[in-house]
């Protein structure tokens, strides 16, 4: 992993917790969640404030996600909404968490200059014991203070003002004045400067957990279904319309053509399809020579052309596969008949533009693991893990491209491999009833016409 840390491909865009005052906060505030505090001078913060390097220090990398089901967070600075969220096991964490922050950016700005404000994504499970309980997750709630609780005190100020002006003699309480003095020490003027955050339920709706060996789960899609990365046997009767695994590649394009959740590169409305197509070439023909023993150089397109003409028989259908729609994409001529039984099938498609796009592309991204860009993008959990087991000369061609191909134009590149980001509301359609594929009677929205 060292090329990735060095490249920044790896623990990339962490927020720096190196002066005194910053560990003060983030020690008071992780005394107030978890009971801990660390002896460290300075460290690297994610969205959330996990510190892997606090994470070494008190050998529990779960330190602020106890069993992986309600998250904790410590904010040091706004600026931490531009950071990643590490160790995710919810799609959903980071999307919840980046517009809490930015719905409440005035108040955390103020908040986070004079303390650390503490926090929880809470849901109604605290510990998983079968895949069942994760269709129970329908919301999950922000609630946040400052590890000195001046939200809190705040809250307090304002009843015990709300007695001090409609009480009968509260002038003359000198212990209801008493306490309004201590407690303002702490809050200041309210009057002048309110102190408060909001308390706001998010919309779970369709995400991935890492729970169970990885679900990705659509409950709010017109033919619901849950897909698990392990075989579906494992996660037992499901309290779903559909279960499938990623070797049912029938049923998962299927699930994806009905709920209208996946489309064609080619047909893709401004993408350079050809180039992304060629690009998927050659990452497969990059996989397929370190796995041979060949040499392939830099990695350079000739260098990998020369491989591919060379061995061509040898190639892996992927390859062939994404050769044909090329030759369409390019030169026209007949369709190639890809369906989804052929290895190259979910590497012809990305998610089409809606709220559940980077779940839909991290879903292909399992479907298609040859695509390391897709891959490193979109399911950074799954890239790690298939890096550490590549050769020497894979991961050095990896990180070389990645740190120079996506690295240098993050949001462009992301925009021309998927189309721009999907809209972040959290809109759900009306429903009305439709007859599902496999017989049984599921809600579909109603749709306009499309033409």
């Amino acid at each position: 992993m060292r090329r990735l840390i060095e490249k920044g491909l790896m623990f990339g865009n962490l927020v720096a917790v190196d002066s005194p005052a910053l560990v003060e906060r983030y020690n008071r505030a992780l005394e107030r969640l978890t009971g801990k505090r660390t002896a460290l001078s300075d460290f690297h913060i994610d969205l959330s404030g996990y510190s892997p390097e606090v994470g070494d220090e008190l050998g529990d990398h779960l330190y602020l996600n106890p069993n992986g089901m309600n998250r904790q967070f410590i904010l040091l600075t706004t600026e931490q909404k531009e950071a990643p969220l590490l160790n995710a096991k919810f799609s959903t964490s980071r999307g919840i968490l980046v517009r809490y922050i930015a719905e409440n950016e005035e108040q955390l700005f103020s908040l986070t200059a004079r303390d650390a404000v503490a926090g929880e994504l809470e849901n109604t499970i605290f510990k998983l014991s079968t895949p069942g309980q994760l269709l129970d997750l329908r919301q999950v709630t922000v609630r946040a203070d400052t590890a000195g609780q001046a939200v809190k005190g705040a809250k307090k100020m304002q009843g015990l003002i709300h007695r001090f002006r409609t009480e009968y003699d509260a002038w003359y309480d000198d212990a209801l004045i008493g306490e309004m003095i201590d407690l303002a020490k702490s809050t200041g003027d309210i009057t002048r400067n309110p102190i408060r955050l909001s308390e706001k339920a998010y919309d779970q709706g369709n995400f991935w957990t890492a729970h169970f060996g990885g679900i990705y789960l659509f409950p709010k899609v017109d033919f619901p279904a849950a897909i698990s990365v392990g075989p579906k046997e494992g996660l037992g009767r499901m309290p779903i319309a559909y279960t499938f695994d990623l070797g049912d590649r029938n049923q998962v394009a299927k699930f994806l053509d009905l709920n209208d959740l996946a489309e064609p590169v080619v047909h893709a409305r401004g993408a350079d399809a050809a180039a992304i197509l060629r690009q998927k070439m050659d990452f497969i023909l990059v996989d397929f020579a370190a796995r041979a023993g060949i040499d392939h150089g830099a990695g350079t397109r000739a260098e990998l052309r020369l491989i591919a003409n060379t061995l061509a028989a040898q190639l892996p259908e992927e390859f062939h596969g994404l050769a044909a729609m090329l030759r369409w994409a390019e030169a026209g001529g007949t369709w190639p008949r890809i369906t989804s039984d052929h290895p190259s099938y979910f590497y012809t498609l990305r998610a089409k533009a809606g709220p559940d796009r980077d779940l839909v592309n991290m879903l292909l991204a399992e479907l298609s693991p040859l695509d390391i860009r897709q891959t490193f993008i979109c399911h950074k959990e799954l890239f790690y893990r298939l890096y550490s087991g590549w050769s020497e000369a894979k991961q050095d061609y990896v990180a070389t491209f990645l740190a120079a191909e996506y690295q240098m134009d993050r949001v462009g590149t992301r925009e021309a491999l998927f189309g721009p980001e999907p809209d972040m509301g959290d809109h759900l359609p009306d429903l009305v009833a439709r007859v599902g594929p496999w017989g049984a009677v599921r809600a579909k929205p109603a749709r306009k016409d499309r033409r």
